[in-house]
């Protein structure tokens, strides 16, 4: 028999890895050994990896997180089906659509596993600050696991995004950005909810959550049949292009791969934490933004784990502009794949970089269209008394 519980030991500094907490609490507000009030290190979660059973890479890829449990921290929340998404070959390129999770974003891999935290730690509730995708599957989680949730949203993110989030019942409240990380804080020390994204002024969020993200790279081990050449990953804070980097680590640390992909982080050039973090050799990196409709990856703070998985993968941060993600964007749709502005910027980025590899190249897609800004705004004529002189 397979053993289907977790192996999970305990929590480790980035900051420094000979540094390891015990897995429980979870340490929301990054490593108290090794964080500064300028610089806050994450943690990740550590296994006793002489007790994995290989065999548990012979099963086929599919929905629920469960198959890998004893890879994941604790899972105390009930599922909703994530995971198990499709490959798409496109033009060369393979294509993880990661918009068919059940709120329609990669979201729900790392929601799970830190909804599971909040569940095992006993907490009253979760709160999120998000701008949609985040907030949207939290409320799901949390809904499915009878919990309340509170959802710090932006007060920017569109109409339709905010409904969907508020569909599932959790306490909305529309914010300014500046005051969405103080109120959080406020919500965990007075009420506390247990916060499943970031509190610290470096990027950490939630010590499980990256975690979730690892099953892409099972589930595209066992897809390719191999460990692709590159994976270009959509990046805000870096957590899904860590979690990924992270899982194919873990099959070369099994024996069961001799090589890992270059990840490439795919951030919009109105931001760029993690490209100027890499540029000037810091852990870390706050950058000032300008304007862009990709609001998902546009972010000014970031942290530790993109800049680890990038330099130790021998990969680069790429910045990509509304016009590069427009046109990915398109060409995803004409394919059948219609996609977030933001989940488009992995194929964006890999034409940008314009560079040939040896081997299958994945860019990971990672949110519907419909939680675009102004999808649903638009009015379209009507054809009175149509003929087929109209479709021509």
């Amino acid at each position: 028999m397979i053993r289907t519980t977790s192996l999970a030991t305990g929590q480790r500094s980035l900051g420094d890895r000979d540094i390891v907490h015990p897995l429980f609490p979870p340490l929301t507000r990054g490593c108290p050994a090794t964080s500064t009030g300028e610089l806050a290190y994450p943690l990740e979660v550590v296994y006793d990896y002489d007790r994995v059973d290989r065999r548990l890479f012979d099963q086929e890829p599919g929905p629920d997180l469960a198959r890998w449990a004893p890879l994941l921290p604790p899972l105390a929340a009930p599922t909703l089906g994530e995971g198990g998404t499709p490959l798409v070959e496109l033009d060369g390129v393979f294509v993880k659509d990661e918009s068919r999770n059940p709120t329609w974003s990669h979201k729900d891999r790392l929601t799970r596993v830190a909804v599971s935290a909040a569940v095992a730690a006993g907490a009253p509730g979760v709160v999120v600050a998000s701008s949609g995708n985040h907030g949207a599957s939290a409320a799901a989680y949390a809904a499915r696991a009878g919990l309340p949730a509170i959802v710090l949203a932006s007060a920017a993110s569109p109409p339709a995004v905010q409904a969907f989030v508020r569909a599932y019942g959790a306490r909305v409240l529309s914010v300014p950005v500046e005051r969405r990380w103080p109120l959080l804080r406020e919500i965990v020390d007075r009420l506390g909810y247990h916060p499943i994204s970031n509190q610290t002024v470096t990027h950490t969020g939630h010590p499980f959550g990256p975690e979730g993200y690892k099953t892409i790279a099972y589930e595209l081990f066992l897809q390719l049949g191999a460990v692709p050449a590159a994976v270009f990953a959509p990046t805000g804070y870096a957590e899904l292009l860590f979690g990924i980097w992270k899982g194919f680590t873990e099959l070369r640390l099994l024996g069961l791969s001799e090589a890992t992909p270059r990840m490439y982080a795919c951030e919009s050039a109105a931001g760029g934490p993690h490209a100027h973090a890499l540029g000037t050799g810091a852990p870390a990196a706050i950058v000032e933004t300008g304007p862009s409709a990709a609001y998902s990856i546009l972010s000014g703070v970031g942290g530790h784990r993109g800049v680890l998985a990038v330099r130790e993968s021998g990969g680069e941060a790429v910045r990509v502009s509304d016009d590069d993600l427009r046109a990915a964007q398109r060409d995803l749709a004409r394919h059948g794949l219609w996609q977030e502005l933001s989940g488009a910027a992995g194929l964006a980025a890999y034409r940008r970089l314009g560079r040939a590899f040896d081997g299958p190249v994945v860019c990971v897609t990672t949110s519907s269209g419909f939680k675009d800004l102004g999808v649903g705004a638009r009015t379209f004529p009507v054809t009175e008394n149509p003929t087929l002189d109209d479709l021509r």
